[in-house]
């Protein structure tokens, strides 16, 4: 033991234990500098936002700033496709160049759907069942029956459809309803004069009646303020009364 103190206090002891110590802190400063090096170190760049740019602006963007990307996608109603709806890291957040950027792009096609079985149930029962499978609700029209709002028919795109057929997600369901007043009969509406919105609101809001077939007369170059001048049935002296829901057929012409 006095023999290593002793020699602890030697000069060559003094010498090694520098030349160690020296040796230490140069490797340690060379793996310090080069991990820095390696992994840029306070270099990067901020994510740009992407979110509602097309997917080609979006790529744009990336590969100038340097930055790769990968692409999934996803349907969303009402969303134009090859819109950007989200992306990962989100914007502003700091990443080091040559990082991947995760996008996801709304799709081209709607996938299709299994229509599901609303009939005999209650309108907003059929409502939110459709919603649940991604569906809209199109157009509702009345039919008597001693039921009240209960589903009767449904039709896209003006065919019937039934329970496990596929349709395109997002579709538009029109519903023909029950309006719970069975044969009763209403007065015949007079729609002469009436353009066809007008007619419309006159039929479904104030005599529980349907629009039937619509036809023209002559040319027609303003749509939209063409109006009724026929229409079947027309109320007289003898018929004055149909049943609610019966179709009125109309004829509409730009010549009042």
């Amino acid at each position: 033991m006095g023999k290593f103190i002793s020699y602890l206090k030697t000069k060559s002891f003094r010498n090694n234990f520098l030349a160690a110590a020296i040796t230490v802190a140069v490797i340690l400063s060379i793996a310090f500098f080069s991990l820095r090096y390696y992994t840029k170190h306070g270099q990067g760049l901020n994510v740009p936002a992407l979110k509602g740019l097309s997917l080609t602006q979006a790529v744009s963007k990336l590969e100038q700033l340097g930055l790769r990307y990968e692409v999934d996608s996803v349907y969303i109603m009402d969303t134009p496709p090859g819109t950007v709806i989200d992306q990962d890291p989100n914007p502003a957040t700091f990443v080091k160049d040559n990082r991947t950027i995760y996008l996801t792009v709304s799709m081209n096609k709607a996938p299709n759907v299994k229509f599901p079985d609303v009939l005999f149930k209650s309108f907003k029962q059929a409502q939110g069942i459709i919603e649940s499978y991604g569906l809209k609700l199109g157009d509702t029209t009345y039919k008597p029956d001693v039921s009240k709002d209960v589903v009767l028919e449904v039709s896209f795109g003006n065919q019937p459809i039934k329970a496990g057929e596929m349709i395109p997600k997002g579709s538009r369901i029109d519903f023909l309803l029950s309006n719970g007043q069975g044969n009763e009969e209403v007065d015949i509406p007079t729609l002469v004069g009436l353009t066809k919105d007008e007619a419309i609101f006159a039929l479904r809001n104030g005599a529980m009646l349907n629009l039937g077939t619509v036809s023209y007369e002559g040319t027609i170059t303003d749509s939209a303020n063409a109006v009724i001048i026929k229409q079947d049935p027309f109320a007289t002296d003898s018929v004055t009364k149909v049943k609610i829901g019966t179709p009125v057929n109309i004829t509409l012409s730009n010549k009042k």
